[in-house]
């Protein structure tokens, strides 16, 4: 089957991140990081709604109800479309300037994991934050505190692994995972260095094979569960930033893009927009979602 790839809408973001399928309503939701919007599309009408989040953004994920889970700079979220209302749920208790929330994603318990980005780190220094885990009752426990830059958190379908990259180190780890535990097992699943990029924002499609985005490669890899390369897809923009799956059957894969963010600057007219990827050899699944309600 060809892999087709095309941009959809208008929209231009300077740091497309976290995109996420929303099932009930048939939407595909994703944000300008920097900027602060977060965007829902309903591909098969073309409506297109804008929200305002408090910038930056670090990620989002759909919640059971009628609303995302968004980690904010050092806080938890959720922000409820039908009233376009935000409220706090938690905090970290990190407050720094070269410290914020990046990339996050649900296990299928319904909790939400999100990681941290350390900026301006100097060597030798202690890395600040590391990934996190916000439960529905509000509380919020520290999993890891030595990722600088965390990207793509995404679980076996099973649930048994959770997957998570450290942009800056080009590595992707595989954790034992247990969503009443701590992590355990940690071991490198994939080095990106071949390929001259840290991977970035990451899933698993419906036969356990894992996806992620090289940003400076302008590349999708797929890896099978023990590793191994099975494929590259070329992209058709100067950074790719983040993908992941929707639409009634799941076939269809969406893709985020950079215009200009705080250290990378595209060179193409439909750099920022987003795209629709077809064709692709296997179908993903359905998001997990916070338990909210």
């Amino acid at each position: 089957m060809t892999v087709e790839i095309e941009r959809i809408g208008e929209t231009k973001d300077q740091l497309g991140e976290s995109p996420c399928w929303d099932a009930d309503a048939q939407a595909i939701c994703w944000i300008d990081a920097l900027v602060g919007t977060l965007w829902r599309l309903r591909p098969e009408t073309g409506t297109l709604e804008r929200h305002a989040l408090p910038a930056p953004v670090g990620s989002i994920a759909p919640c059971c109800s009628n609303a995302v889970v968004v980690a904010l700079k050092n806080s938890f979220a959720r922000y409820d479309f039908a009233s376009r209302t935000l409220e706090v749920l938690a905090r970290i208790g990190v407050d720094h300037p070269d410290l914020r929330f990046n990339d996050g994603k649900c296990d299928p318990a319904g909790n939400f994991l999100a990681g941290t980005m350390h900026i301006h780190r100097q060597a030798g220094e202690r890395v600040l934050g590391g990934l996190y885990r916000l439960r529905p009752d509000r509380s919020v426990e520290q999993l890891a505190d030595d990722i600088a830059f965390a990207n793509g958190p995404c679980f076996s379908p099973d649930g048994r692994t959770l997957y998570l990259a450290d942009s800056l180190e080009r590595t992707v780890w595989a954790y034992d995972y247990d969503a009443h535990g701590p992590l355990r097992n940690k071991r490198v699943f994939v080095e990106t260095g071949r390929f001259d990029s840290g991977p970035d924002g990451a899933t698993v499609d419906s036969q356990g094979f894992f996806w992620t985005v090289l940003t400076r490669a302008a590349k999708l890899a797929r890896f099978a569960p023990d590793g191994e390369l099975e494929r590259l897809v070329d992209l058709p923009v100067t950074y790719p930033s983040s993908l992941c799956f929707g639409g009634p059957r799941f076939d269809r894969a969406y893709l985020t893009t950079i215009s200009r963010s705080t250290r990378l600057e595209g060179r193409l007219k439909q750099d920022g927009g987003l795209f629709l990827i077809e064709g692709l050899p296997a179908a993903g699944r359905p998001p997990h979602c916070f338990a909210d309600s």
